[in-house]
């Protein structure tokens, strides 16, 4: 049987991948894809996320991370940039906004990918901003 090697996703294949995975976003995705406006994206994938978190569908928000993971896993340098600096960094507001047992929920279901590069941009933060 022969291993067939796995494109790497660039934006464009991100942005067909989150269309699929974020139905209730494909409008706003095939806007923003329009305009070349990845960062829009995630950000519009951030706010739906806060959305379910308002509505504790902490479950849903984990299946969303998880997938968004799996992206990250397998992007290019440009998509992974994008999803530590936009959609990983949104993860501190999750937490402010969150119930506490909601927060450690969601933070258990984290890929360890993830919560590296939370703990990571914490540290940082720490240092620069003394926060």
């Amino acid at each position: 049987m022969m291993k067939v090697q796995m494109q790497t996703i660039n934006q464009k294949i991100a942005v067909e991948y989150l269309k699929f995975f974020y139905p209730p976003l494909r409008n706003e995705i095939t806007q923003l894809s329009v305009q070349d406006n990845f960062a829009g994206i995630m950000q519009a994938t951030v706010n739906y996320l806060k959305h379910l978190l308002q509505e504790s569908k902490i479950n849903i928000i984990a299946h969303h991370i998880k997938l968004m993971d799996w992206i990250y896993r397998n992007g290019n340098s440009y998509v992974r940039t994008m999803i530590e600096n936009l959609f990983v960094r949104s993860f501190e507001s999750f937490k402010k906004h969150a119930k506490i047992q909601h927060w450690k929920l969601l933070y258990q279901y984290m890929p360890v990918s993830f919560q590296i590069i939370y703990n990571e941009q914490q540290k940082q933060d720490q240092i620069y901003f003394g926060k």
